[in-house]
């Protein structure tokens, strides 16, 4: 089979397109195998190529964790699916049995792991997974929006619904527009009936979130945002902040919480490490959340958001399967607004 492969940990150079890779078998009576259509890039695919800490892949390791396409093989005890079913793949990969999984927390499952990071991934002509990490979706959807929206979606709608529990006319921040989560969160928030706040170093960026519902915006690079939060709300300062950026964006994420603020986080794009005056945190009884993924409820509760045609993710740019290190590149680059999407079949 066709996939893109990292070679070595490192630079983009370690990217390999490779067409003849044995295809993966369906070993255990649970799974299935899907034929892939269409996989899209996530932050994730980039960590992993330039290496995460405690954790290394062999030469040959297919990339990427979102992906859609049509299940072309079923394990023996698989039910409710069927070959030729159209579905997308959750890439979080869990036991299925252990006590958190039972209660419907699968990424706090200690067996947890991500497609592409953990299991072979999506970059590929096929994947292999748990039939509980598919959904079925429509025939008219176009590939590339189904390809682009689960891990992006699926990590905003528990950040924004589980974690902060966002409510209607909450002022929301959503630090750094043009992501896949930040967009998904914006998107999801409006339609709780939030007001949403966006930044980015972009006008560009933010002129194209206004178009998607944001209704203020805020560029980083000329204003402090901590400060026009405060001003564009009274002094009252956000009820909720959306930060996936960690270091370079943490203290103005702090700065714009109001009391009993909301802070939840997914990552560390530029940098792990965090400075927090613990006396603002405990005097304005701020709430600072982690989120990581999504349940199987949580899966299910934005396909059928996506089936109503509702959170539709935007796509910045295909390329060709071929071309992958290209694609890399582009999203590494910070340029694009939306998904970046491979084209397999």
């Amino acid at each position: 089979m066709r996939a893109l492969t990292l070679d070595a940990h490192g630079g983009l150079d370690q990217i390999t397109f490779r067409s003849e890779l044995p295809a993966p078998e369906v070993s255990s009576p649970l799974d299935v195998r899907v034929r892939l259509s269409a996989a899209a890039l996530n932050r994730l695919d980039l960590f992993v190529v330039g290496g995460l800490p405690g954790h290394s892949n062999a030469p040959g390791w297919v990339l990427g964790a979102d992906g859609t396409g049509r299940i072309d093989e079923c394990g023996a005890a698989v039910t409710g699916l069927h070959v030729g079913d159209r579905v997308i793949i959750n890439p979080g990969i869990s036991c299925g049995s252990c006590d958190y999984c039972l209660a419907d927390q699968q990424p706090l499952c200690i067996k947890f792991g991500v497609l592409g990071e953990h299991r072979p991934g999506t970059f590929a002509e096929y994947v292999t997974v748990p039939a509980t990490n598919v959904q079925r979706i429509p025939d008219d959807l176009d590939d590339t929006t189904a390809a682009a929206f689960t891990l992006a979606t699926l990590t905003a709608w528990r950040m924004v619904h589980t974690r902060a529990k966002v409510q209607p006319g909450d002022t929301v921040l959503v630090q750094g527009i043009g992501g896949g989560v930040a967009i998904a969160a914006l998107q999801i928030c409006k339609r709780i009936g939030a007001r949403v706040i966006v930044t980015s170093g972009s006008d560009d960026k933010l002129t194209r979130a206004v178009a998607l519902g944001a209704d203020d915006t805020i560029n980083y690079r000329t204003h402090d945002v901590a400060r026009e939060v405060r001003a564009r709300t009274g002094k009252r300062g956000a009820d909720v902040v959306i930060d996936s950026g960690g270091t370079d964006s943490w203290a103005a994420s702090l700065g714009s919480l109001g009391r009993m603020g909301r802070l939840v986080t997914c990552g560390g794009s530029t940098g792990p490490t965090l400075q927090t005056d613990v006396r603002k945190l405990f005097w304005n009884q701020w709430s600072i959340l982690g989120s990581t993924m999504g349940s199987a409820s949580e899966f299910a509760a934005i396909v059928a958001e996506l089936r109503a045609g509702h959170l539709y993710p935007p796509v910045d740019r295909v390329f060709d399967l071929a071309d992958g290190r290209a694609a890399f590149a582009h999203l590494a680059s910070g340029a694009q607004f939306g998904k970046v999407v491979l084209q397999i079949a």
